[in-house]
């Protein structure tokens, strides 16, 4: 594990943004293309805004991304498809995308997609209850699915409600698709951006905890054998004892 800790999120995302280009240049210039899955939501504004800007072949890149709420039509402002539309893909020239539409029946053929090559680079994100995609606390440590139907816990949904997607906690969908655990470890390179205050107690108990617990899901990030943290002072601020840098 290695933990880069800026000033800014808008510092935070600049690195975060460019050792994630690097790593689809190493694998293009490996393999002749690169694989990549996205994270969304508030925290990963800043590393999006910068990865558009970087020297990278993106019609050699084939995009993934981690989660969609059930049911949730893509007009919705909180729609992840609608986030990565308007942020990401409509940007740069990408090869091809595939995205989760919130459909359980769409699964199977999302999973064929995914599972046709390895993913070069996973931008994997932490929630405000530790969660990395939608897999809330306990999260399902076990399952080797590449997606599932996962029910939303209230700190989700409050997080969800905080950022602005959602007027309030009753309007928050029940359920999302979601990238398992297993999944996501899977990629070759895991990249995380942690920016604000409202991330701190996470990052404190992902640091912290001597063990991967399914109740700290983010725990698990510290097992992968390439796993970046990129945080900045308001999500560090609570760290101030030691820090178990590898399980």
């Amino acid at each position: 594990m290695n933990i880069h800790i800026q000033e800014t999120a808008q510092q935070l995302g600049q690195q975060a943004a460019h050792l994630t280009a690097q790593y689809l240049r190493e694998a293009i210039l490996k393999t002749g293309s690169a694989r990549l899955i996205l994270s969304t939501g508030s925290s990963q504004f800043e590393t999006l805004q910068a990865l558009v800007q970087e020297d990278v072949d993106w019609s050699k890149v084939v995009m993934f991304h981690l989660d969609e709420y059930a049911g949730l039509p893509e007009a919705h402002p909180a729609s992840f498809r609608k986030y990565l539309k308007e942020r990401f893909i409509s940007l740069v020239p990408l090869g091809a995308y595939h995205l989760v539409d919130g459909n359980p029946a769409s699964i199977p053929d999302l999973t064929n997609e995914l599972r046709k090559a390895p993913i070069d680079v996973g931008l994997i994100g932490i929630g405000e209850n530790a969660h990395i995609a939608f897999n809330d606390p306990p999260a399902n440590f076990e399952t080797k699915e590449a997606y599932i139907t996962v029910n939303l816990n209230e700190s989700c949904k409050r997080q969800q409600v905080g950022e602005g997607w959602f007027a309030s906690v009753e309007d928050v969908p029940a359920q999302a698709i979601s990238m398992t655990v297993f999944q996501i470890m899977q990629c070759r390179h895991i990249v995380s951006s942690v920016p604000h205050k409202v991330k701190a107690k996470a990052v404190y108990d992902t640091l912290c905890s001597s063990q991967a617990v399914p109740e700290i899901p983010a725990t698990i990030l510290k097992t992968h054998s390439s796993f970046d943290l990129f945080l900045d002072k308001d999500s560090s601020s609570l760290i101030t004892g030691p820090v178990v840098w590898s399980l």
